[in-house]
C-alpha cells in the first residue's frame, strides 16, 4: 500500500470551472485547440474512476449576473487579455453568465444527482460558498483539484484549502492555463510546497489501489 493512499470516503474531487465556455468554446479555432490538448478526455476518465470508487465530486462554477451587478471592477496592469495601451485600467467583468449554456458543466464529466454544484461569484471556490460545509459534513479531509485557469481559480482555491487544513492533490495534466510558463512554475515550484502534484494516471492508480 502507498504511504499516503487515496481513501475514497475521505476524498473529494473538485472540478473547477469545467464549463462549456472554457472547454467547448463557440469559436471553432478555440474549440479545436481545447480539444487537441486531451484535457476533456482525461477529465472524463478521472470522473469515471472517482464515481466508481465512491469519491464525491464537486463542481465549483462561475455564476455571474447578466447585468454585472455582482462584479466590482479593479485597477489592474494586464487583466485577462493584457492592457489595451500598456497602462493600468479597470478590468472588465468575467465572461460567464449564469443560466446560459456556457455556464453549464461540460457533458463529458456530467452533473449527477449525487454531485455537488457550488455556484461561486469570486475566484476561490471557498469564498462565501457552501463548499467547506459540504466537505466537512461529508467527512472529507483531502481534495483533488482540476480545472482552470491555474493562476486564477486553481491557485486561489488551493491557497484557501491549504489555510483550511485540507490535504491536496493537484492534477497537473487536467489543470489548464493559457500561459505554459505559469503552469510550469506552479506545478514544479509552488504547489509542491503544500500539496502533492500528480497526473491523472497516477491518481487513478492510487484510487484503484
Amino acid at each position: 500500500m502507498a504511504d499516503f493512499p487515496i481513501i475514497p470516503s475521505k476524498t473529494g474531487m473538485i472540478f473547477f470551472d469545467t464549463l462549456n465556455i472554457y472547454l467547448h468554446p463557440d469559436d471553432p479555432k478555440e474549440a479545436a485547440a481545447a480539444n487537441a490538448t486531451g484535457v476533456v478526455d482525461r477529465m472524463q476518465r478521472l470522473a469515471e474512476a472517482c464515481r466508481k470508487a465512491g469519491i464525491a465530486i464537486f463542481f465549483p462554477a462561475a455564476d455571474h449576473r447578466l447585468d454585472h451587478k455582482d462584479f466590482t471592477p479593479q485597477v489592474v496592469d494586464q487583466g485577462y487579455r493584457g492592457s489595451p495601451d500598456g497602462k493600468p485600467f479597470l478590468a472588465g467583468p468575467p465572461p460567464v453568465h449564469g443560466g446560459t449554456k456556457g455556464s453549464e458543466v461540460i457533458p463529458e464529466v456530467g452533473l449527477q444527482p449525487t454531485d455537488y454544484l457550488v455556484k461561486k461569484h469570486r475566484w476561490s471556490s471557498f469564498f462565501q460558498t457552501h463548499l467547506e460545509l459540504s466537505l466537512r459534513t461529508a467527512g472529507i479531509d483531502t481534495i483533488m483539484l482540476a480545472g482552470g485557469a491555474i493562476e486564477i481559480g486553481i491557485a486561489s482555491t488551493a491557497y484557501a484549502a491549504r489555510d483550511l487544513d485540507y490535504n491536496q492533490i493537484i492534477l497537473s495534466d487536467v489543470c489548464t492555463s493559457g500561459k505554459p510558463a505559469v503552469k510550469e512554475l506552479f506545478m514544479s515550484q509552488v504547489f509542491p510546497i503544500f500539496a502533492r502534484v500528480m497526473t491523472v494516471d497516477e491518481a487513478i492508480a492510487l484510487i484503484q489501489a
